[in-house]
């Protein structure tokens, strides 16, 4: 008998490709049922305002999600990004705002945008130094900048709202691009980069194999230390950068706010992407197809009325969904 008719003749293994089908095209499905779904239903959906504010709230989660799938691909997982955020976040303004900073402009606002990146680059070195030198475990290690982070950022603000009037720093957060915002061009240009890396650099092999199996990579003679050090320092800058558009955007800094959450979001969009908890896959455009789809699950939601609490069960449910069905795609 043949493979198609053993398959018809056995109902386990037919429910089986079913479901490896649905974890490898369901980020697919699950936007197409929330774009029709808003086309038809929520009112305004396809208004130029209404997608340009949509593309700005998707490259926030989409640069976290991209560092974060590189994290996830080493076998890791990175809960402070949303710290990172709040701390670039809390920086810009202080700089740019500054007395010397009024005195020299130019030179204050590449202080702005460049000294917030360092700080998350430092951020994420120590997570991976964390990790790859002291062993910790990566949520652990994560989570102590997770706690103190946004402490950080809330006394570098003494716990207030920093609002400003910067037309040059908010450019990142408002203006366009063939009517797109700029932030949107800047995801696309990032997670190129970073595609082209995973897929055709010697780095981007040596964090595939990392996740894949770690002891046969450093027997290999692999970097693993230096691989994973790297994941979660661009993983940080990512979180970084995130931050400056959100600031951009709303042309003011809340250090109790900013990033609130993102690694529930971040996290959940590289599942829904394709990435793999275990590691060993690092899909970039999975994890902006995620981002996508966890931003309509949180409009959709709200533009029709239903508490934004519930976006939280939803999106919670989303990466159980996900989880699951990797979990028979191995089987």
């Amino acid at each position: 008998m043949s493979d198609e008719g053993m398959i018809m003749n056995n109902p386990a293994r037919k429910e089986r490709l079913s479901l490896v089908s649905i974890s490898r095209h369901g980020g697919l499905a699950a936007l197409a049922v929330l774009l029709i779904f808003n086309i038809l239903i929520t009112p305004n959906f396809l208004h130029a305002q209404t997608l340009a504010v949509n593309v700005s709230q998707v490259a926030t989660i989409a640069l976290v999600a991209v560092g974060m799938t590189l994290v996830i691909a080493t076998g890791g997982i990175d809960l402070s990004v949303g710290a990172v955020m709040a701390l670039s976040g809390a920086m810009a303004p202080i700089i740019f705002t500054s007395d010397l900073a009024q005195s020299y402009p130019v030179l204050g606002l590449g202080a702005a945008f460049v000294l917030p990146l360092i700080a998350a680059l430092c951020c994420g070195i120590f997570n991976g130094a964390l990790v790859a030198i002291l062993g910790v475990q990566p949520i652990i290690a994560t989570l102590i900048f997770f706690i103190s982070g946004r402490g950080v950022a809330q006394v570098l603000t003494n716990g207030n709202l920093q609002t400003f009037s910067n037309p040059s720093f908010s450019f990142i957060g408002t203006a366009r691009l063939f009517g797109i915002p700029v932030q949107g061009w800047l995801v696309i240009v990032i997670a190129a980069a970073i595609w082209y890396v995973v897929r055709y650099c010697a780095s981007g092999r040596y964090l595939l194999a990392v996740g894949g199996n770690e002891r046969a990579a450093r027997m290999s003679g692999v970097p693993v230390t230096r691989v994973k050090i790297m994941a979660y320092a661009t993983c940080s800058v990512l979180a970084g950068i995130s931050g400056l558009i959100v600031v951009a955007i709303n042309s003011a800094s809340d250090a109790a706010r900013i990033g609130n959450l993102m690694e529930l979001d971040a996290i959940a969009a590289a599942v829904v992407g394709g990435a793999v908890l275990s590691g060993g896959r690092a899909p970039i455009w999975g994890a902006i197809l995620g981002a996508v789809v966890i931003q309509l699950v949180k409009y959709t939601l709200l533009a029709n009325g239903v508490a934004d609490e519930v976006a939280l069960i939803a999106k919670a449910g989303i990466i159980v969904a996900a989880v699951y069905a990797q979990q028979m795609r191995k089987g």
